[in-house]
């Protein structure tokens, strides 16, 4: 929502910068003049050390806009609560329509003075911290195919693992079968072996004496 004086409007109204540890964060500022004549203006902050703005000064044209970047430098450490005290100030001021450089500007361009139409516009620094969806988020729109590719491999191990349990299970089915029948012949050979015994022993019981000596017999 743009806000601002009678000279020029502001949008947003307040910076917002994405913080994130050792990133950079950027956010742009619409500075637009609402008057029929050439303005001037100038960027200030509280913490020249933390910020680039580009540009930081300029003359804008009658109703027309510039855009200012801000960019918050890497920071190595979380500021406490997340709470920023940093400030920004908007100065702008008419200038002569035939003053389009700002080296033509006097250097008391943005200095109080009485009667002088000079508005300022003050600005709120917020930061927003990021979040565990925002960083999933990205992470799907920066590589789609991970998501799949990750899907696929849960596939292929589900897979898998189904074709190793059914091959444990049809060798095991083949093992019961084997067993009884790998039983029967061997209960069928015991038995042929025993009948086999048997008969050699049934012969050998059969068969007569042979007959004593005849020097044996005549003694007697």
């Amino acid at each position: 929502m743009a806000s601002g004086g009678k000279l020029v409007s502001v949008d947003p109204e307040e910076l917002r910068f994405q913080f994130e540890l050792e990133k950079p964060s950027h956010c742009d500022l619409k500075v637009s003049n609402t008057t029929d004549t050439n303005v001037a203006f100038k960027v200030k902050t509280t913490s020249p050390k933390k910020y680039f703005v580009r540009p930081n000064t300029g003359v804008i044209q009658p109703r027309d806009s510039c855009t200012i970047r801000v960019t918050l430098q890497a920071q190595l450490e979380y500021p406490p609560d997340m709470q920023c005290r940093d400030k920004f100030l908007l100065q702008s001021t008419p200038v002569p329509p035939n003053s389009e450089d700002l080296l033509e500007l006097p250097q008391n361009t943005f200095t109080k003075e009485p009667g002088k139409q000079l508005e300022e516009y003050k600005l709120k620094v917020v930061y927003i911290a990021r979040t565990d969806k925002g960083n999933a988020d990205d992470s799907l729109k920066q590589s789609p195919d991970l998501s799949s590719n990750q899907a696929i491999q849960t596939a292929k191990a589900a897979r898998d693992a189904a074709v190793k349990e059914a091959t444990q299970d049809t060798l095991k089915r083949r093992n019961q079968k084997k067993s009884p029948g790998l039983s029967i012949k061997l209960a069928i050979a015991a038995g042929i072996i025993g009948l086999l015994v048997g008969l050699i022993l049934k012969m050998t019981l059969a068969s007569p004496s042979p007959p004593l000596p005849a020097t044996a017999a005549a003694t007697e």
